[in-house]
């Protein structure tokens, strides 16, 4: 039987924030989850840029999402990459009700009961040091 996927405990290799993604990680510290809209286009832009992927203008306004969506696509992983990561955990792709698409993990769930779009809200969970990440769980 395979282990119930959990939170990463350790250290785990990260970007370093910069003035353009401050804001998401700041959020995420406090237990929030945000995304940034265009205003002039109203596209939704995630990961956090510089410029809307949609017209490319600039004036990217931070909006907080509501956390829940849905199950995308999602892999097991049972051999890590690096030792920091702690296996088994599923990575996977979450669309968020608000439409657009973020690179996570989901936790507190058996890898078996994982399938496509299966509901799903936003848990944040400190890992080593002062990192919080947004992790998901089934709803």
């Amino acid at each position: 039987m395979t282990p119930l996927l959990r939170a990463q405990t350790g250290d785990l290799p990260h970007a370093v924030p910069s003035e353009v993604t401050r804001p998401f990680w700041d959020a995420c510290a406090r237990g929030e989850l945000l995304f940034q809209r265009c205003e002039q286009c109203r596209s939704i832009t995630f990961p956090p840029s510089e410029h809307c992927r949609g017209c490319l203008a600039r004036g990217q306004v931070w909006e907080a999402s509501a956390g829940r969506g849905v199950l995308y696509s999602w892999t097991v992983v049972h051999r890590p990459v690096t030792p920091a990561f702690e296996p088994p955990y599923a990575a996977a792709i979450v669309t968020l009700d608000e439409g657009y698409q973020m690179l996570t993990n989901i936790i507190d769930a058996e890898p078996d009961d994982l399938r496509a779009d299966l509901p799903v809200h936003v848990s944040f969970r400190r890992t080593g040091g002062d990192l919080r990440l947004p992790y998901f769980v089934p709803a």
